[in-house]
C-alpha cells in the first residue's frame, strides 16, 4: 500500500529535499506575538504505526498535530507548513519561554518508546534537520526533547533515543565543558539544570528523571556527582 498523501512539490510549496509526502493536518494556526521557530522538539509517537499516529495527528477531533512525521521504514511525511503554528508541544516551557508552539517545530518519530529507533528513520531525521536549523537559524542548543520542556508531563523521545548520535553531527548541543561543583546539592543541581534550558517548576524527582532522559538514560537512583557533572556539560550551563 502506498504512503497516504501527496508529495509535497505538488500540493504546498516546501524547499526540504527529497520532498516530504504533504498530508494536511486541519489543526494548526498562526504563530502568536509575531514568533518564528527558534526550537525544534523532538517527539515519540507511542502508537502502533505511522499510519494511526498519521491519522490521528490529522483527526480535527484529536486537536493535535506536528509540522512532520518520519515512519520507522524512512518515510517522511509534512502535515503543517514551517510558517504555521502546529499543536504538538503542549504546556511546558524552556529557558524560561512559554508558548513553545510558536516558537517551534515539531518532528514525531514513529517509535512506540520502548525500542531503539531505527536508521532508516536517522538517517531521514538527519537530513531534515540541518535544513530547518539553516532555514530557521536554529543552533544545536535549539534541539530538545519533548520531555525537556515538558519534565513529568511527557518523556519522549525516550531513553531509547541516540542523542548522542545527534550531537556527533552538529544536530544537538553536544555540551561545553565547564567546572563540575566539588559536591552534591539540590541547589546545584536546580541551578545547573536552569542554566541547561530545565526552568520548568517540578519536583527535583521530576527534574532529575528529565535530566536523565536527555543526558544518562541508564541512570538510576537518587541524584548523584555524575548527574551534577552531566548537567555541568551541558550546553549554556555555567
Amino acid at each position: 500500500m502506498p504512503a497516504a498523501g501527496t508529495r509535497a512539490r505538488s500540493a504546498v510549496p516546501s524547499t526540504t529535499k527529497p520532498a516530504p509526502i504533504w498530508h494536511a493536518s486541519p489543526n494548526f494556526g498562526p504563530r502568536r506575538d509575531g514568533l518564528t521557530p527558534t526550537l525544534i522538539v523532538l517527539h515519540y509517537t507511542a502508537m502502533d504505526s505511522a499510519q494511526a499516529a498519521l491519522e490521528r495527528l490529522c483527526d480535527p477531533q484529536a486537536e493535535v498535530s506536528a509540522h512532520y512525521l518520519i515512519g520507522s521504514d524512512g518515510t517522511l511525511w509534512q502535515m503543517v507548513r514551517e510558517e504555521d503554528r502546529a499543536w504538538h508541544a503542549g504546556a511546558g516551557e524552556w529557558h524560561g519561554q512559554t508558548d513553545i508552539n510558536s516558537r517551534s517545530i515539531g518532528i514525531e518519530l514513529d517509535n512506540t518508546g520502548a525500542h531503539p529507533f531505527s536508521d532508516l528513520q536517522m538517517a531521514v531525521l538527519e537530513t531534515l534537520l540541518p535544513q530547518i536549523m539553516s532555514r530557521w537559524a536554529i543552533p544545536p542548543e535549539g534541539v530538545i526533547g519533548h520531555s525537556d520542556m515538558a519534565p513529568g508531563r511527557k518523556s519522549d523521545p525516550g531513553a531509547k533515543f541516540d542523542w548522542q548520535r545527534l550531537e556527533r553531527q552538529g544536530l544537538a548541543a553536544a555540551g561545553a565543558t565547564q567546572t563540575t561543583p566539588a559536591g552534591i546539592s539540590c541547589e546545584n543541581f536546580r541551578e545547573l539544570a536552569r542554566a541547561a534550558g530545565f526552568t520548568a517548576d517540578v519536583p527535583n524527582e521530576t527534574l532529575l528523571a528529565a535530566i536523565r532522559l536527555r543526558y544518562r538514560p541508564w541512570g538510576t537512583g537518587p541524584l548523584s556527582l555524575a548527574d551534577i557533572k552531566a548537567l555541568s556539560l551541558a550546553p549554556n550551563a555555567t
